[in-house]
């Protein structure tokens, strides 16, 4: 597992929280819609680099 991968995830993580913080505030859907592209993205980048497939 290198730096950047554990970056990526990290921060997926962090925004997945905010997503579920937004959530339960009400916030527009558009705003929590937009942060769960952000951290769905930066999951999937994380764990596309980890290179478990090849």
């Amino acid at each position: 597992m290198n730096g950047l991968s554990t970056v990526f995830i990290i921060v997926g993580l962090f925004l997945l929280g905010g997503v579920y913080s937004f959530w339960k505030q009400k916030l527009p859907k558009s705003v929590v819609v937009l942060l769960a592209i952000g951290s769905a993205m930066c999951l999937t980048a994380g764990v596309l680099r980890l290179g478990v497939w090849n």
